[in-house]
């Protein structure tokens, strides 16, 4: 097969090296979809078939590989940083904080065990890097070793790194999911509990509406605006049945004993509203025959970005603007609510007048659709200037370099997070990032793959491959282990949100998955994502800190 191809194709010609990429791309996502036990290993399995064409004789252009594997790796990163980028700051708030914390220890121990692995069993340290970004199946990490390697005595081992990565995938995934199963045994009757208690916090956490009578005779004749506590409850007055009257309410409304208001909120916030303003309402306003209605609306007008919705002329439409949701995420519109792009904005009004404010704020789904590229390259030509600065670390030495694998995701993270720079707008299409950062793994793991192959087979078939498979599984499994017992007995953390936080200190869809699979809640995605930025990019410094401290 591999003399066949080669004789269809001048030798070292780019159309030989597109075909072969392409067919390792291929042949790799079918691979990687093949589900043992329910678990695959996703888009690992590029690596292998670039492994298995390499060693049966399909060889690239070499230059052609070092140009896809490097800007297939800023592709990816860029995708994943902008993903991760409006969340970036927000995971530190709150739980996000003993979260992050409990994964940068997983970190630390990672790196820890891996150079007691090089010291204590001499193994060699160019493959235990690649050893220990496998064994938390983090691909960006792998990529920055190499970046960085590069600038090291040890540049001709380059593709060895990869090796150690490769033995050590699949056995990580496994010893993730492994030690999910293991805690749950050792708790089995308060991971019962947590997975109950998660669905009741889940229930009284969404956002949803109720019909209030005014009962509370010192609000007799108080404006809408100066009820206690609406603004600390985050409770929104969208409607108000006034004298057998139904209309859309406003701040300034003075509200009267025995009028009903529609009050949005948290099934909590609103609990503690009902005490103050009266009792629930026979009358529920949502079911009385009105030309009010209430409408999704996406903002997708440049010229309303980065404004407070009160600094823009959407109330003169006689509508008010009850919430909002924002990368998934829905909550109360307040005062200080400053529009994005793509915001998906909930609007009360007669039809008309919602159809007007609509208009204003664009509400064209079409324009979502449309990725700006001009953004993506600006963001690509300042993360690759960020990637190339040195800077000097006291015991280092040689200068640390972000590289193309850091510098790319920085500035993703820092592009997206801000959303906007005057009309230039850095939202990137869930489906076009998706389809952005597939394409850049799959060109860097194919290209890798195919660089990989003879040096794969010859540490497989000896003793050392074994080794590597072991010592990687202690890599993967012992930092989790440890810290997840340590989080569930001292701590006492939700059985749920601690499997989506092990998930993301190992940036391992699969595990998550699993984790998913386990309940309806979102407890496991919530904890997994409040992680994954934080730990990508300590996995990406801490590959290229054991090439510098280690191979430099």
């Amino acid at each position: 097969m591999a003399n066949l191809i080669n004789s269809l194709f001048p030798p070292e010609s780019v159309a030989f090296s597109v075909f072969v990429l392409s067919l390792t791309s291929a042949a790799g996502l079918f691979i990687g979809n093949i589900k043992v036990f329910k678990i695959n290993i996703g888009i690992a399995g590029v690596l292998f078939s670039g492994i298995l064409l390499s060693y049966f004789g399909l060889h690239p252009n070499e230059k052609i590989l070092e140009f896809t594997r490097e800007f297939g790796l800023i592709l990816f990163v860029y995708a994943v940083g902008t993903q991760v980028g409006p969340g970036f700051f927000s995971s530190f708030k709150k739980d996000g904080v003993r979260m992050n914390l409990m994964a940068t220890v997983i970190i630390i121990l990672g790196v820890l065990i891996t150079v007691a692995l090089f010291k204590v069993f001499k193994v060699d340290m160019v493959t235990a890097i690649g050893m220990y970004s496998g064994a938390v199946t983090n691909t960006p990490s792998l990529a920055a070793a190499q970046q960085t390697i590069i600038n090291t005595p040890f540049s001709g081992r380059v593709n060895q790194i990869s090796v150690g990565y490769a033995l050590a995938y699949p056995g990580a995934i496994i010893a993730i999911i492994l030690t999910m199963i293991i805690i749950r045994a050792f708790f089995r009757k308060e991971t019962e509990a947590d997975m109950e208690n998660i669905s009741k916090h889940q229930n009284v956490s969404e956002i949803e509406n109720v019909s209030v009578k005014v009962e509370n005779r010192n609000l007799d004749g108080v404006k809408i605006e100066d009820i206690p506590a609406i603004d600390s409850l985050g409770v929104v007055i969208s409607r108000i049945w006034k004298n057998g009257n139904l209309s859309v309410a406003r701040c300034g409304d003075v509200i009267r004993l025995g009028d009903v208001l529609l009050a949005v909120g948290t099934k909590n916030n609103l609990n503690e509203f009902l005490k103050i303003v009266g009792a629930k309402s026979e009358t529920d306003l949502n079911k009385l025959p009105s030309k009010i209605i209430h409408s999704r609306v996406v903002v997708s007008k440049k010229n309303v970005i980065g404004k407070k919705l009160s600094e823009t002329s959407v109330y003169s439409h006689n509508v008010i603007a009850t919430r909002v949701s924002r990368a998934d995420v829905e909550f109360i519109i307040s005062d200080d609510y400053v529009i994005q792009f793509a915001d998906n904005i909930v609007l009360v009004g007669d039809e008309n007048d919602v159809l007007r404010a609509a208009a204003l704020l664009g509400n064209s789904p079409k324009d979502l659709n449309h990725p700006q590229l001009i953004p993506v390259f600006i963001g690509i030509i300042v993360g690759v200037f960020i990637g190339s600065i040195p800077f000097n670390i006291p015991g280092f030495s040689q200068p640390l370099r972000l590289g193309l694998a850091g510098g790319p995701l920085i500035a993703a993270i820092f592009f997206s997070y801000i959303q906007n720079i005057g009309s230039v707008s850095w939202y990137m299409p869930p489906a076009g990032n998706l389809m952005i950062r597939e394409i850049g793994i799959v060109l860097f793991l194919s290209s890798v793959g195919l660089k990989s192959g003879d040096s794969f087979f010859q540490m497989l078939i000896s003793g050392e491959g074994a080794r590597i498979v072991m010592f990687s599984f202690l890599i993967s499994m012992t930092p989790i282990l440890i810290v997840g017992i340590l989080m569930k007995f001292r701590y006492k953390t939700n059985y749920l949100s601690l499997c989506g936080a092990l998930a993301g200190s190992m940036t391992d869809p699969p595990a998550l998955a699993f984790a998913n699979s386990l309940s309806h809640s979102n407890a496991s995605s919530m904890s997994y994502a409040s992680v994954y930025p934080w730990v990508m990019f300590l996995r990406i410094i801490s590959a290229q800190i054991l090439v510098i401290t280690f191979l430099g």
